[in-house]
């Protein structure tokens, strides 16, 4: 199970670099859809829907991080033309949004921090981890995402 999980976060990720240089909308877009799988198994085990394990805490709260660390990158000017739901907001207020970038990021490396090496314990740690970082996306989406 573990190798599964942390395998199919490593493909998530894995595409990224090839698109960087020709389309930061497609890179955008597939670090969402990694972050989207992420929330959907942490939303699941938080519920009860999905059985917790550590490893698949542990590789939802890796993906969070590696999503941050990156994810900020690819909002170059210009970019905010085409197949996009990113609000123009992102450009019209750089600094609001590179905040809220930051606190994505401290979030997410605080929910890593707390994990330790194999990954929350129970259920209960997790939560407390990956709560905060789950409560950052609503709240970027409500700022910064224009509603399909």
């Amino acid at each position: 199970m573990r190798k599964l999980v942390l395998g199919v976060a490593a493909l998530c990720l894995s595409g990224m670099t090839a698109m960087a240089a020709d389309d930061p909308i497609a890179v955008r877009k597939h670090i969402m859809d990694s972050v989207g799988a992420a929330a959907g198994l942490s939303g699941g085990m938080m519920k009860g829907e999905v059985a917790y394990s550590p490893a698949a805490g542990k590789s939802a709260i890796a993906t969070m991080v590696a999503a941050a660390s990156a994810f900020g990158t690819f909002f170059p000017e210009g970019s905010d033309m085409g197949d996009t739901t990113a609000s123009p907001k992102i450009w019209e207020d750089a600094a609001g949004y590179q905040a809220a970038l930051d606190k994505f990021a401290a979030d997410a490396g605080a929910a890593m921090a707390a994990s330790g090496k194999d990954g929350p314990a129970d259920l209960d740690a997790f939560k407390a981890a990956m709560g905060p970082v789950m409560g950052n996306c609503k709240s970027c989406h409500e700022a910064y995402r224009v509603k399909k």
